[in-house]
This record gives structure tokens, C-alpha cells and sequence, in this order.
């Protein structure tokens, strides 16, 4: 009787053997079938995040490129306005310098008609910092006509304070805190309009040098001519 059971019992182990193989095979399939799909997932993820990584690359260019459009129609302008402004238009016939200014007119509406507008993303402490610091240049630049060379040395303490270069006089502390907390794309802007105010103002200071000059020959003549 008990060896009749232990025959049972060894027949069906062995019938369900084959069963419990089959099993595991089945199991086993489906794993390698989920670690193929996972697999072929990652490779599209990568590939994807290379391109967006690429793009990220010509999109930075992208601005950089019209951010340097920008800067450059700033240039032109200046420079169109200060030779129409310069001591050699002054020094030329009535029709010659009519002639040159409808030329440089010409040329400033070209250069007008060019937008190029790149806009920074700020957050709001950011905003609050630009709104500031312009602020601050606008207070002197409002008061040039009063005191020019106190202009300039404010200006230049400004600028002194936006530049890593050892500057040539005084730092304004306070406003190197504000233009720190500006983005770094105003921060350039910055910089390069305390630029153009210091080259503007210098050359006035020229014109105006050069203009005394003019004027003190012009007297020594007439006392020459008086003795």
C-alpha cells in the first residue's frame, strides 16, 4: 500500500517536472521581453536628449548672433551721429555739409529699419535690479548739462564698478550690488552703455577743447592785427 503511494507520488512529480520547465521558459521570455523594450526605450530617450542637446547649442548661438546685430546698429547709429555732430562738418562749404548730412539721414533711416530685439528672461529680483541701475545712470545722464565733468566721474565710478579690470578711480559700491543682481545679459547692456555715455561725453569734451582753441586763435589774430 505505502509502496503504491510513493509510485503515485514519483509518477506525478515527474509529470509535473516538464510543467514547471515550461513555466520558467514562459517567465523567462517574458522578462528578456521587457528588458528588449526597456532597452530599445533608453536608446530613443538618448538619442532624443543628444538632439535637444544639439539644438541647445545652435539656439545659444542663435541669440548670441543677434544679440551681436544689436550691438553692431548701436554702433552705426554712434557713429552716423557723431559725424554729423564732428568739428569737420563745421569746417566745410553750406552745400557740402547739406550734401553729408542727407547722406548720413539716408543712412541712419537704413539703419532704423532694422529691428533686432533680444529679450532676457528675468526673474523678479532681477527686473527689480535692472529698473534700478537704470535708474541710477538716468539721475546723472538727466544732470550732464549741469556739471559735465561731475557727470563724467559719477559715470566713471559706475563703469568702474562693472568691469573686472582694475579701474582707474572710484568704485560705486552700491551700484556694483545692484548690477550684481541683474542678469548677466543686462549686465553686459549695462556695461556697454556706460561705454557709449563716457565716449560721447569725451568727445564733446574734444569738441568743446578744440572749439576754445578756435576761438583764443581767433582773439590773438584780432590783437595781432589791432597792434
Amino acid at each position: 500500500m505505502a509502496q503504491a503511494r510513493i509510485s503515485a507520488k514519483a509518477s506525478e512529480g515527474a509529470q509535473q517536472q516538464p510543467q514547471q520547465q515550461q513555466q520558467q521558459q514562459q517567465s523567462g521570455g517574458q522578462l528578456r521581453g521587457r528588458f528588449y523594450r526597456s532597452t530599445s526605450m533608453a536608446d530613443r530617450s538618448s538619442r532624443l536628449l543628444e538632439n535637444l542637446d544639439q539644438l541647445e547649442l545652435r539656439v545659444e548661438a542663435f541669440r548670441d548672433a543677434a544679440s551681436a546685430m544689436e550691438q553692431e546698429k548701436e554702433i552705426l547709429l554712434e557713429m552716423i551721429h557723431n559725424i554729423q555732430n564732428s568739428q569737420d562738418m563745421r569746417h566745410i562749404s553750406e552745400g557740402e555739409r547739406e550734401e553729408l548730412n542727407l547722406t548720413a539721414n539716408r543712412l541712419m533711416g537704413r539703419t532704423l529699419t532694422v529691428e533686432v530685439s533680444v529679450e532676457t528672461i528675468r526673474n523678479a529680483q532681477q527686473q527689480e535690479s535692472l529698473l534700478h541701475a537704470t535708474k541710477m545712470i538716468d539721475e546723472i545722464v538727466n544732470k550732464l548739462l549741469d556739471d559735465l565733468e561731475d557727470a563724467k566721474m559719477r559715470l566713471m565710478s559706475l563703469y568702474g564698478a562693472c568691469t573686472s579690470d582694475v579701474p582707474a578711480g572710484p568704485i560705486d559700491q552700491k551700484f556694483q550690488s545692484v548690477v550684481i543682481g541683474c542678469a548677466i545679459e543686462d549686465q553686459k547692456k549695462i556695461k556697454r552703455r556706460l561705454e557709449t555715455l563716457l565716449r560721447n561725453l569725451e568727445n564733446s569734451e574734444k569738441s568743446i577743447t578744440l572749439l576754445e582753441h578756435q576761438k583764443s586763435s581767433v582773439r590773438q589774430s584780432c590783437n595781432s592785427k589791432q597792434d
